[in-house]
């Protein structure tokens, strides 16, 4: 969803507006994406597109998602260690919240960090142009789930 709550988008346009093809491949991705709650691996789209008989390799998806997280369309977390994982998000920047545990993700949409980054930056020498923030923690769903384990 290109607006988390809002309507599915028109994968097209979102391919298309950031100068892409929207080959049936994609749009099948990106689609396979937009109805995940929270985000998903590549392999976790391939399976959902193999369930519903879309005709498309995990290669092929792996080459898909990298694509689209290289021209902005979808958002990489890393919050999965050896494994990335895809969240199509706003086109505003912001940040998330990420559950350790059932994957959950928050966006944040306030961001008080570039005079902070800016700062640090001059002192050492450097002009900042972007940053990106992924906070990992334990949603109070699974805390109370499982108070005593950790994340």
């Amino acid at each position: 969803m290109g607006v988390r709550g809002g309507a599915q988008p028109d994968s097209g346009a979102l391919l298309t507006g950031q100068g892409l093809r929207p080959t049936r491949q994609r749009r099948a991705v990106l689609d396979a994406l937009a109805a995940e709650p929270n985000d998903a691996t590549a392999q976790e789209i391939h399976a959902r597109l193999h369930g519903r008989g879309a005709p498309i390799g995990l290669a092929t998806v792996y080459r898909t998602l990298a694509l689209l997280s290289q021209h902005g369309v979808i958002d990489s977390l890393m919050h999965r260690p050896g494994e990335v994982c895809y969240r199509l998000c706003g086109e505003e920047h912001h940040h998330h919240l990420v559950c350790s545990r059932c994957h959950r993700v928050v966006e944040l949409r306030e961001c008080a960090l570039g005079p902070w980054l800016a700062g640090l930056g001059a002192e050492h020498g450097f002009t900042v142009s972007g940053h990106t923030v992924e906070v990992t923690g334990t949603c109070a769903d699974c805390r109370a789930l499982r108070p005593d384990a950790g994340p």
